[in-house]
């Protein structure tokens, strides 16, 4: 458990990548296996379950601590995160241990089967021989919110680095329905998986925001083809073997969650590899990310959702062809050679090709990419017909020119703490449109503002606040803010009826006063424009 909570602050004190690469694959050289192998886990989000509830550990640490209730309760708000809070009250540990992560995660595991004096006394045996950072760190196993600012990615990178194994294959190997309890790290790990070959994706090609338009960059409008960007899930479907398999961007294997696209294997010969986009589809047309979402996550779908939520692949690359990685083809060959091969697919096949918008120049374009939300869409992607298909993100070749976001201005109505380096400062907010009298609750945002914006409304909310609900503080009505987003959509769950897509702070509006702020009406007819 050392080792661990070790390699979890040194992640904790770093945002520099390479530093966390170097914590990492230190890490896989030298832990147990069996350690390795939950790191694992963790880090791709195979977290134990909640094994206690919040309120039996606050109660417990609370008397562990000889303090009263209130007081942990009072503490709670300001530290900004439960497991924190309980390691920095409880008195240091009368004894030392030297147990594995394993161990602590294996208590954990069997904590469901005891009754509650049997808990209590397992998890104030293990406080009691745990430092203050181990502590931590054993909390957050205990809670089930267990996170480390790591990407997948990221620790795959370590991981290879550690076990000279090449990424990709790694990737498709902590793909799927594993878990530590049911693998072992030599056979999730070292073991030569016979479908690495013909499962392996390309590393995507990610484009760069345009701001400022595209007159910025410097070219004539003829260099550039353009199509929408498609509002879906990004992913490169591979054919090989007589097998198919779909990757999403961050390279997740997703095959099992879109069945539709099997019916591909009878129309796309083996040796064939595209990237596109995985959209929600009727009558001709994309449908709301919203109905799409509903599959993200699932491991199986039902029948129902088959049918109000069928996709298909709307292409706009071809990688591989008859085997041949064709990416340093200019994307001009590379096309033509998607277009023909999806013209001789059934129309009633899950796939097309997303189509080239035709312009003439700038100004034409700018007027498409105005119409982009009529489509589904989010703007307009530019790639230069002579470019290669690239790895990662690079300037230069592809393009993202995404419509500007909906705005609304909405007044500030509860505000609660941050985490990690924010813990101390009220980052995190809901705010209200006017509804005739009422403020009515609508969304949540969290960032937007700068540092010293985020000081300047965390001295305003602890002298303003009227109520206080466990972390969360109802403020006095009296600051407006614009929030930005990118889409809204019907919600039964919320009390306004909408919800919104990506939603966060664009300015505080000092000019506005109060009863100037939105209303739901307002919200509706956005939700009838473009929801």
């Amino acid at each position: 458990m050392k080792r661990f909570t070790d390699l979890f602050t040194r992640l904790d004190q770093t945002t520099k990548t390479n530093a966390k690469v170097d914590a990492l694959a230190a890490y896989f050289q030298d832990a147990p296996e069996t350690d390795r192998l939950w790191t694992i886990a963790l880090l791709s989000g195979r977290r134990p379950k909640r094994a206690i509830t919040t309120t039996y550990l606050r109660e417990w640490a609370a008397e562990r601590a000889s303090i009263p209730l209130w007081l942990f309760e009072e503490s709670y708000p300001i530290v900004g995160d439960l497991a924190e809070t309980i390691a920095l009250i409880l008195p240091d540990a009368t004894r030392e241990s030297d147990n594995t992560l394993t161990h602590w995660i294996d208590m954990v595991r069997t904590l469901p089967t005891l009754d509650e004096a049997q808990r209590k006394a397992a998890i104030l045996s293990a406080w009691d021989q745990l430092r203050a950072k181990e502590r931590f760190v054993f909390n957050k196993l205990l809670t089930g919110g267990f996170r480390m600012g790591v990407s997948q990615k990221l620790m795959t990178r370590a991981l290879s680095r550690a076990t000279h194994i090449p990424e990709p294959d790694l990737a498709h190997r902590l793909m799927g329905d594993w878990r530590p309890e049911t693998t072992s790290f030599d056979a999730l790990i070292r073991a030569p998986d016979p479908e690495t070959d013909l499962s392996k994706p390309y590393p995507f090609y990610l484009a760069y925001q345009l701001d400022g338009g595209p007159s910025s960059l410097d070219t004539s409008s003829n260099d550039w083809a353009a199509e929408r960007k498609w509002d879906g899930i990004r992913g490169q479907l591979v054919l090989r073997g007589g097998q198919h398999f779909l990757w999403s961007r961050g390279e997740e294997l997703m095959t099992d969650r879109f069945p539709e696209l099997a019916r591909l294997i009878d129309y796309l010969p083996p040796g064939t590899v595209l990237d596109g986009e995985v959209l929600a589809w009727a009558e001709d047309s994309p449908m709301s990310f919203n109905l799409l979402q509903k599959r993200i996550g699932r491991k199986t779908v039902p029948k129902k959702l088959l049918t109000e939520a069928p996709v298909i692949l709307y292409a706009y690359d071809l990688l591989e062809w008859q085997g041949e990685d064709i990416r340093p083809h200019p994307f001009r060959d590379r096309r033509a050679r998607l277009d023909d091969l999806v013209a001789q697919v059934p129309s009633d096949a899950p796939l097309r090709a997303s189509p080239l918008l035709t312009f003439d120049s700038w100004d034409e374009l700018a007027a498409i990419r105005e119409k982009s939300r009529k489509y589904n869409a989010e703007g307009i992607m530019l790639k230069r017909w002579d470019a290669p298909y690239r790895d990662g993100r690079k300037k230069g070749d592809w393009w993202k020119w995404k419509v500007d976001p909906l705005t609304i201005d909405a007044v500030m109505i509860y505000a609660q703490q941050g985490h990690g380096r924010r813990a101390n400062l009220f980052t995190d907010f809901t705010f209200a449109v006017w509804d005739d009298d009422n403020l009515v609750p609508f969304t949540k945002a969290y960032s937007g503002l700068t540092d010293a914006e985020f000081r300047k409304i965390t001295a305003w909310v602890r002298k303003n606040t009227l109520e206080r609900y466990g972390p969360v503080r109802q403020v006095k009505p009296e600051h407006v803010f614009e929030i930005a987003f990118e889409g809204i959509q019907e919600s039964p769950r919320h009390k306004s009826g909408v919800a919104l897509r990506f939603p966060r702070m664009a300015r505080w509006r000092h000019d506005k006063p109060l009863a100037e702020a939105n209303t739901l009406n307002d919200l509706k007819e956005m939700l009838a424009a473009y929801g």
